[in-house]
C-alpha cells in the first residue's frame, strides 16, 4: 500500500529529546515533500515543518524553530524529526504527509495539499 508510517513517540521529560519517523514501504518518499504536522487535544492541526523534494530546502514553524530538525535517509526511505528541548506545548499526536504531486517545494505546497496521510503517532511531554 502507497501508505506513511509514523514511529518514535512516547513519554518524555520536559527538556527530553524524541526522534519521529516517517517511511513507506511502496513509495519512493525522495519523490515527495514531506510534512510533519501536530494536532493537541481540542486544537487546530498544525503543520511544524516540511522538507522539499527537490532540494531539501526546509520549512519549521515559529513554535519548533531552533529546537526541530527534520531530514531525509535516502537509503532508508525515511523522514525523521528529530525534537530536543521538549516542552508540555508539544504533547499532541504528530503526523506525516506527503502531496499527491512529485518534485515539490515546501515553500509552494499550502497546508491543505498534504493529502496522504499517515496513522500518527503520539508524543507526551510530562515530568
Amino acid at each position: 500500500q502507497l501508505q506513511l508510517v509514523e514511529s518514535g513517540g512516547g513519554l518524555v521529560q520536559p527538556g527530553g529529546s524524541l526522534r519521529l519517523s516517517c517511511t513507506a514501504s511502496q513509495l519512493t518518499l525522495d519523490y515527495y515533500a514531506i510534512g510533519w504536522f501536530r494536532q493537541a487535544p481540542g486544537k487546530k492541526r498544525e503543520e511544524i515543518s516540511c522538507i522539499s523534494s527537490t532540494d531539501s530546502s526546509t520549512y519549521y514553524a515559529d513554535s519548533v524553530k531552533g529546537r526541530f530538525t527534520i531530514s531525509r535517509d535516502k537509503d532508508k526511505n525515511t523522514v525523521y524529526l528529530q525534537m530536543n528541548g521538549l516542552k508540555p506545548e508539544d504533547t499532541a499526536v504528530y503526523y506525516c504527509a506527503r502531496p499527491t504531486f512529485t518534485l515539490q517545494r515546501c515553500d509552494q505546497l499550502p497546508s491543505n495539499e498534504f493529502d496522504h496521510w499517515g496513522q500518527g503517532t503520539q508524543v507526551n511531554v510530562s515530568s
